[in-house]
């Protein structure tokens, strides 16, 4: 028990250098499978039975060393500086490389890395997910999609490279559990080529995101609070824009928690610690 703790410890309290050196220690099952591998009378069955308990515990230990390093970060988050001045608003905002290598670099004090996949789905809409990878293999995910970014006199291919660079910055955040709406400025100019977040919502969406946000308040977990200003983001990258209260708030809440869901990223991508 007392090795257990020093590992978790150590894990947490590693920088860089160390991280980079560190592999995952080795399985209590791997000799009983050595011996069992060299007897005669342990059947191939037998065997195949010891290799997936092996897997399973190596999973595990994977997924426990994955928590307790996300954990190390959470208690210790980079901050986000905005980097970026918007002057057609007068604003500011945090550029994907700020928001990347900011992330990025603290990730790794933990043994931690990101990385993005993009798909075009059937409709013709970018999506991206997100990947933070633990050394010792355990991955964790979440995927957002959204329409090509007209906003501007962009080309096609523009238009499709600006939500793409857009949903790589708020996947990271939502993933991270670092994201709120005043880290990462909302100019309500599109994804724009500086990842801004998206459009302010009118009176009336503003009435209809409020009531879906009431709506989702019993779906949280003890110990967090929704966030709704996340909520704002995830709902207008996940429907490509607000309700205007046609629809009951109740329907909207259902939809946008079961997107998350699909994601295995809920509550995380709407919620926070007190």
């Amino acid at each position: 028990m007392d090795t257990d703790k020093k590992e978790t410890t150590d894990l947490a309290k590693a920088d860089a250098g160390e991280t980079a050196l560190q592999v995952a220690p080795p399985s209590p099952l791997m000799g009983i499978i050595a011996a069992a591998s060299t007897d005669g009378n342990v059947d191939a069955d037998k065997l195949m039975k010891l290799l997936e308990a092996n897997e399973r515990y190596e999973q595990n230990e994977a997924r426990k060393a994955y928590h307790v390093a996300m954990a190390a970060f959470k208690a210790n988050p980079p901050k986000i500086i905005k980097d970026k001045d918007n002057k057609q608003y007068g604003s500011k905002y945090a550029s994907l490389p700020n928001v990347t290598d900011t992330i990025s670099s603290a990730l790794s004090e933990h043994g931690l890395s990101a990385s993005w996949k993009t798909n075009q789905k059937e409709n013709g809409w970018p999506e991206v997910t997100c990947f933070i990878t633990h050394i010792y293999g355990h991955s964790e995910s979440t995927a957002l999609s959204a329409p090509p970014d007209d906003s501007g006199a962009k080309n096609a291919i523009q238009k499709i490279k600006s939500t793409i660079t857009y949903l790589e910055q708020i996947t990271l955040l939502a993933l991270t559990g670092l994201a709120t709406y005043d880290e990462v400025d909302d100019d309500g100019n599109g994804a724009g080529n500086g990842a801004k977040g998206p459009p302010e919502p009118t009176e009336e969406e503003q009435k209809a995101l409020d009531a879906m946000c009431d709506c989702m308040v019993d779906s949280v977990p003890e110990g967090l609070v929704l966030d709704r200003e996340r909520v704002k983001v995830v709902t207008h990258a996940i429907a490509g824009g607000y309700s205007d209260g046609t629809k009951s708030p109740e329907s909207c809440a259902k939809y946008i928690i079961e997107e998350i869901k699909k994601n295995d990223n809920w509550p995380d991508a709407v919620c926070k610690k007190p």
